[in-house]
């Protein structure tokens, strides 16, 4: 699967009243954003997918991502299969660990262990479904070397969240030039860089304390010190842009620069969770004419 350009990256689009949010992502496909990532877990993704997908005309939906120990890899590719078939391919399948804390509270007796493994018995079981998954329909979400090299070799590519450019040219490096990679870009959307700070503190409180984003953070150069107590003002600083659109949009071309084909924006505020579970609309609005255009002048439209 091609993709290009600037998408959204909303768990609002997966939760809430379900006119609103078809309303709210016919918007982004009219303004020329060219995908949407929800975060997804159990079978019932799928129909959040679809709602998305029956909403629009031409933009990608992708799962960022389906949580694999939720789900088994037969129902996953039936899914996938149906409504690649019903919506024209306009759906990418984004396939992730997730992290301890979240899978064992799925159910009683299962337990995180050996997420590598996990992830190629995963992506085994899509292989020999009875309409397989395609490689390039399948995108991991791969932070360090060993999963991305596993992106590199049994996937179309990567979608790491939570992330910096410099792990953009990285991420890169590792899966090579023909493989898609789709980072994640937090967004603080106000000028005033102490409120910036407090809506990516709050943002990324739940995610500091888990060892996949920790781990990631320390290979970029961050330090405990960066790490502890929120997260220092250089940390935030770096995983959470703020400032007007000409400083987003400047974010956005340093990822690609760095080799992504795509990054999707996720904006970020004061309410719980950093707004996580929020319809931006207005800053989605106001964000579409510089990251919209500066990509397709990126793509020689």
């Amino acid at each position: 699967m091609k993709l290009s350009g600037v998408g959204i990256w909303s768990a609002g689009l997966s939760f809430g009243d379900a006119g609103e949010i078809a309303d709210a992502v016919a918007e982004l496909d009219e303004l020329g954003y060219t995908s949407v990532w929800i975060p997804a877990t159990g079978s019932g993704a799928f129909a959040s997918v679809e709602h998305l997908l029956a909403s629009t005309t031409n933009m990608v939906v992708a799962t960022g991502i389906l949580n694999l120990w939720a789900v088994t890899p037969e129902g996953t590719a039936e899914s996938h299969a149906r409504l690649q078939a019903q919506y024209g391919g306009r759906f990418l399948l984004g396939v992730g660990v997730s992290h301890a804390d979240l899978v064992e509270n799925l159910a009683p007796n299962l337990r995180y262990e050996k997420p590598l493994a996990a992830m190629a018995n995963f992506l085994d079981g899509l292989d020999v479904a009875p309409v397989p998954v395609a490689e390039e329909d399948r995108v991991l979400a791969a932070l360090g070397p060993k999963m991305l090299e596993i992106a590199r070799t049994r996937a179309g590519g990567a979608h790491p969240y939570n992330v910096t450019p410099d792990h953009t040219a990285s991420a890169r490096e590792v899966l090579g030039v023909s493989k898609l990679l789709v980072p994640e870009q937090a967004v603080a959307f106000t000028a005033d860089i102490q409120e910036a700070r407090t809506f990516g503190r709050r943002f990324l409180e739940h995610y500091l304390e888990r060892p996949n984003y920790a781990n990631n953070l320390r290979r970029l150069g961050f330090t405990e010190d960066d790490l502890a107590g929120g997260g220092s003002d250089r940390l935030i600083d770096a995983l959470v842009v703020h400032g007007d659109e000409d400083a987003i949009a400047a974010r956005i071309r340093e990822h690609r620069d760095a080799g992504a084909d795509s990054v999707c924006v996720q904006v970020v505020s004061g309410s719980e969770y950093g707004g996580m579970v929020d319809l931006h609309r207005d800053a989605w609005r106001a964000l579409a004419p510089a990251l919209t255009v500066s990509n397709k002048e990126a793509d020689g439209g």
